[in-house]
């Protein structure tokens, strides 16, 4: 996928359930790592996405972007989605775009919205667990910062537990412009690269 490797490189992977943003694994563990996503040598995860979560994580061999991504004083917006158990009334988003307290810590404001209709995404491996009689939701929210499992902590304080997440936006770049399947990655383009960036 890389032709002529080049001093510094952006890559985007559609990261599945089941897998870990780390290439070593964890002693006992039974989740996949990146070693089996065929990436080049040389790169790491610019960030994490849990091993239950899904979506857009970004790879690099680049000193320095990983403060600039994930650094809260740079507001470089990530947006994620929720599936939630139940509907949240207009009230628990309001608590969730102020900022909820999670293990002492008060996140910071952030932008919060239902996704109406539902997104069409392809099941998930394994599928979510349903209950017949729990309704569901999908929920879109915009962060700046990126606490240890922040979102499903976040939810859970207003009593609406995550079932799936999935990273689908990092700056201006959304998981659907690359068309990347669960488990592919390719190398950023320029101007996908200025979309991540902001420049």
């Amino acid at each position: 996928m890389i032709s002529g490797w080049i001093a510094s490189v952006l890559l985007a992977l559609n990261k599945p359930y089941g897998v870990l943003s780390q290439f070593t694994p964890e002693p006992g563990s039974a989740w996949r790592t990146l070693a089996t996503s065929g990436l080049p040598k040389g790169v790491y995860p610019l960030g994490r996405l849990d091993a239950d979560s899904e979506g857009l994580l970004l790879l690099s061999d680049e000193p320095g972007l990983n403060t600039r991504l994930l650094d809260p004083r740079h507001t470089h917006v990530r947006e994620y989605w929720a599936l939630v158990e139940r509907v949240p009334d207009d009230a628990a988003l309001s608590r969730l775009a102020r900022g909820v307290a999670i293990g002492g810590h008060q996140t910071l404001p952030c932008r919060v919205r239902r996704l109406e209709p539902a997104p069409d995404l392809p099941p998930r491996e394994p599928p979510v667990r349903f209950r017949k009689n729990v309704s569901d939701c999908w929920l879109a929210l915009e962060l700046i910062e990126g606490k240890n499992r922040q979102v499903r902590r976040m939810t859970a304080a207003i009593s609406h537990p995550t079932l799936r997440l999935i990273r689908t936006r990092i700056g201006g770049l959304t998981l659907a412009m690359l068309a990347l399947v669960p488990g592919k990655w390719r190398e950023l383009t320029a101007a996908e690269r200025a979309l991540v960036l902001g420049r």
